[in-house]
């Protein structure tokens, strides 16, 4: 027996571990880069199993899944696809929670140092021309510091692991843990406000929901430091982006370093892309050569159990393999 299973996009550089783990159940793989709900259903209604990066699989579309018994997600986010329609469909949804962990908190702590060390405003004034020490006399000591986890799973923890060498303070809103696991790792469990009023900088780890959804907005952006800088390498949404972008020219808060945007790639006329106290990166904060071939193995292999019968590894809408 044959199977199909549909690529709704994908950004690797070959689909070769797909095919290696999934070719010995004689898988017929239909790779695309769909742009549109109509392209998703023209390559997916006849499908048995869906691998997603980044296309939203809405409900229009998962209505239209009239063979599908899993969609994989190449990531741990799954805010592009429309969950409950998937429990509703009886598709599980999977991710691939325990990838890219070292990857993103080594970007996290790259972008904190950037910022903290001025490193792409003194790389650009002397590739300018300029030569000048005292431009920079504003940076400060990263021992000492305050940094402020929003969220504290397995990225957070391996951030926490990393700035603590560097002899920085953490502490961490997130108000689903009980603080005596945050202190186990030398974490203080504090408010959001505290966080906010306290941290030198605040790093976001949190996933996208509405919960999560303009997390960062006004009122929290007046509540920082002037001096203090924001990093997320999570998703766009959780900051209010034009908020962030008047705090910004205002000089209430001193920078910031963002890996993922509310759209991507921004229009041309997006206004954090202007100023100087701003570093942007294109969703890169996951990617190592050996991160994507991990994605990539774990998703297939998700896809694999599924159409063997099995029960998956890390199903997100546990509820549907009671059904």
């Amino acid at each position: 027996m044959s199977f199909i299973v549909a690529i709704t996009d994908y950004v690797f550089p070959s689909l070769e571990p797909e095919q290696r783990v999934l070719a010995p159940l004689g898988v017929e793989l239909r790779p695309a880069q769909c742009k549109s709900e109509e392209e998703i259903i023209d390559l997916a209604q006849e499908a048995d199993a869906v691998l997603n990066c980044y296309a939203k699989l809405t409900a229009r579309v998962i209505e239209k899944l009239s063979r599908c018994k899993i969609i994989a997600r190449y990531g741990i986010g799954v805010d592009n696809v429309d969950l409950a329609a998937a429990t509703g469909a009886r598709i599980v949804v999977t991710n691939v929670p325990d990838y890219c962990i070292d990857e993103v908190s080594d970007h996290a702590l790259a972008l904190l140092l950037a910022l903290e060390r001025r490193i792409v405003a003194a790389d650009g004034a002397v590739k300018a021309g300029a030569w000048d020490v005292v431009a920079h006399a504003g940076i400060r000591r990263l021992r000492g510091q305050t940094l402020g986890l929003l969220g504290f799973g397995k990225i957070a923890k391996a951030v926490v692991s990393k700035v603590q060498p560097l002899g920085m303070k953490v502490l961490v809103y997130d108000p689903y843990l009980e603080p005596e696991l945050v202190a186990r790792h030398g974490a203080e469990a504090v408010s959001l406000d505290r966080l906010l009023a306290e941290a030198d900088a605040v790093s976001i780890h949190v996933p996208l929901s509405p919960e999560t959804r303009n997390l960062i907005g006004q009122r929290e952006l007046t509540r920082m430091k002037p001096t203090a800088f924001l990093i997320n390498t999570s998703r766009g949404g959780i900051v209010d982006e034009q908020a962030l972008a008047e705090a910004l020219k205002a000089g209430r808060i001193g920078g910031v370093a963002l890996d993922v945007l509310s759209v991507e790639p921004p229009p041309l006329d997006h206004p954090l892309r202007g100023l100087s106290n701003v570093i942007l990166t294109p969703h890169l904060a996951f990617y190592s050569r050996e991160s994507v071939i991990e994605s990539q193995t774990k998703a297939a292999e998700e896809v694999a159990r599924a159409l063997r019968g099995e029960s998956p590894r890390s199903p997100v809408n546990r509820e549907v393999l009671g059904r």
